[in-house]
């Protein structure tokens, strides 16, 4: 297997550090042709589908990717902003935002994004990393709660990309966060601020992104983390087990999904007489076409229209200070031992002028 060809090295270089934010991703604009480009590609992963793959390869070319796109489009266009795509502006915004917060925290690292599927796109800013002389790379997943079909995907592209490269750098890779507490903490501030403007509703509703009930079977622990995170939040806001539910949305098929479904529930609150919902999406770190389409738009309508009387969506924790400090903290509890404070970093740097001093000294003793 031929490897791709390594960047040029000047000796004595220092190694650097680089921190990957990854997201799901999005198409490049609400176009049919560009939707269906994305979904072929995300829906291609065997991590989001597990159904063999000559009987998927017929249905997704020749029923979903035909007849699906031009409706996701158009939902992506009713969500699409001046700046673009929100998932993207709002990844792009937090990579910002933590570059901005780790150099104020003395470290010396670089911090970007990429996205699984669509643009930028993980190997390329892989790449682009190690031309810079980054050996060592933290990813981060835009996921707190580990599932087979997300979190795992992401690391299959890094595995898989440096099985090709010959000199590969240090990894480390974050495989969830759903009960670290700054994640909490800005969970909770972000509630405690949009109660303060609003008030306080009948029902908490925590709606995470849903996944088939079989891979819960088969040991993914996508559930009881979502539930983790659920019950930690609540505690921490002093909600009562009557106050909160937890529930799955975004089904796609016909098989069993974790349940309750989000949808139904919310129906069947306002039939139960609850006036007043607010809606969260605790799994998602950034607003996407699943909680300001899905959520904000098709599950207030129905909420409304089954008897509710007010729906609140909670935005998600996007660029919010207190979760790009939650960031921050997670990245340096998985950056342990790595020289990324300015001092060290400064130490390394004089280690290797000292030891690039001493081989020139070595060479030049050896020829006289």
């Amino acid at each position: 297997m031929p490897f791709r060809k390594e960047p040029p090295y000047t000796h004595g270089t220092s190694a650097g550090t680089a921190i990957v934010l990854v997201n799901l991703g999005t198409p490049d604009a609400p176009t049919t042709r560009a939707v269906r480009r994305y979904l072929k590609q995300f829906l291609s992963d065997p991590r989001v589908v597990e159904i063999p793959r000559a009987v998927w390869w017929f249905i997704l070319n020749g029923i979903i990717l035909p007849f699906r796109s031009s409706k996701s489009a158009e939902k992506y266009a009713s969500i699409w902003s001046d700046e673009g795509s929100p998932l993207k502006v709002n990844t792009e915004r937090q990579a910002t935002l933590l570059r901005t917060r780790m150099q104020e925290r003395g470290h010396r690292v670089q911090v970007t994004y990429a996205m699984r599927y669509g643009q930028p796109a993980l190997p390329d800013v892989l790449d682009s990393l190690k031309a810079q002389g980054c050996d060592r790379i933290l990813i981060l997943p835009a996921y707190p709660q580990y599932s087979g079909t997300t979190t795992a995907s992401i690391f299959d592209a890094v595995f898989n990309h440096f099985s090709k490269v010959r000199n590969v750098p240090e990894l480390r890779l974050i495989k969830h966060y759903h009960d670290h507490d700054a994640y909490i903490q800005a969970l909770k501030a972000s509630v405690l601020a949009h109660w303060a403007a609003n008030g306080q509703p009948d029902k908490l509703v925590m709606s995470f992104h849903g996944v088939p009930k079989r891979t819960l079977m088969l040991g993914d622990p996508y559930h009881c983390e979502c539930h983790k995170t659920a019950r930690l939040l609540a505690t921490a806001l002093g909600l009562k087990e009557t106050e909160y539910v937890v529930t799955f949305q975004s089904r796609f098929g016909k098989a069993e999904w974790l349940q309750p479904y989000t949808a139904p529930t919310l129906q069947e609150l306002a039939r139960q007489g609850v006036q007043r919902v607010d809606v969260m999406c605790p799994g998602f770190t950034s607003d996407c076409l699943e909680t300001l389409e899905e959520i904000a738009m098709e599950a207030k309508a129905e909420f409304l229209h089954a008897g509710g009387k007010e729906f609140n969506f909670i935005p998600c924790l996007n660029g919010d200070a207190a979760w790009v400090q939650g960031m921050m903290e997670i990245a340096e509890l998985h950056m342990v031992g790595w020289p990324t404070m300015a001092g060290a970093a400064l130490r390394e740097e004089e280690k290797k002028q000292a030891e690039i001093s001493a081989e020139q000294a070595r060479r030049l003793g050896a020829t006289q």
